[in-house]
């Protein structure tokens, strides 16, 4: 709790406004897309409004982007205090990814309640899928932090390759298309992308029309655990030598 609230006064309560910018982000990129993809198309793949169809891919995708961050640079940001010995590398990891993790799903909460409201269109609020995908995205970027702060840790050039690789995610994700639209070999490359499903999943609990066969919840189960279980078996033994930068 004490890691929480440290946390929270940093990146929080130095800047004015606080919490309200955690909201405006991504309401900003959300409304950037709708009014951009507008420009060029009549209609989005699903449903009437894009404010709407941008907002439940989004909001799943930014779910992961923001809670792999926060847990992969969880280690170098609590240097100071893990040399204390009460304070241990999983209680870093744990303070940071929890309270990301409530701002977020408040944040989605918000978000996603005033857009269906505002622009109305055949969507409706399924909860379980919701949920579901918002609990799936969340797993990952606990398990891909996990693995992303080991690496960065042993080997500091994996924070430059990792950005590099991971530049095309937002596209690579299914959030501005459905995989329906995409040609077959599109579809298969992009199925062994995790989030892909969570962003498939968190639509059908949107849109009523939306039934996409392609999603497989064990898959994105076992990218998540595997990446989580290497993450923590070896940070168990290396997380001193990171911390201490030896």
């Amino acid at each position: 709790m004490a890691l929480m609230l440290r946390e929270m006064t940093t990146k929080y309560g130095r800047t004015p406004g606080g919490y309200i910018w955690a909201i405006l982000e991504p309401v900003a990129m959300i409304v950037v897309l709708s009014f951009g993809f507008s420009l060029v198309m009549r209609s989005p793949s699903i449903g009437n409004s894009f404010i709407v169809f941008y907002a439940s891919g989004f909001l799943a995708f930014n779910q992961y982007r923001s809670l792999e961050s926060v847990v992969t640079r969880a280690l170098p940001y609590s240097r100071g205090l893990l040399r204390y010995p009460v304070v241990t590398w999983l209680d870093a990891i744990l303070a940071r990814f929890l309270l990301n993790l409530l701002t977020n799903v408040l944040n989605s909460i918000l978000i996603l309640s005033g857009v269906i409201y505002l622009a109305a269109d055949n969507t409706y609020v399924k909860l379980g899928p919701m949920v579901e995908a918002m609990g799936l995205a969340a797993f990952l970027a606990l398990g891909v932090g996990a693995f992303n702060a080991l690496l960065s840790g042993v080997l500091p050039i994996w924070t430059t390759i990792y950005k590099i690789i991971t530049r095309p995610l937002l596209l690579a994700s299914a959030v501005l298309y459905i995989v329906e639209d995409l040609p077959p070999v599109a579809a298969e490359v992009l199925w062994y992308n995790p989030l892909v499903h969570i962003t498939g999943l968190m639509r059908t609990g949107v849109f009523i029309t939306y039934s996409p066969q392609y999603i497989s919840i064990p898959y994105v189960l076992g990218v998540s655990m595997v990446s989580l279980a290497i993450g923590l078996l070896f940070l168990r033994t290396s997380a001193t030598g990171i911390i201490t930068g030896e």
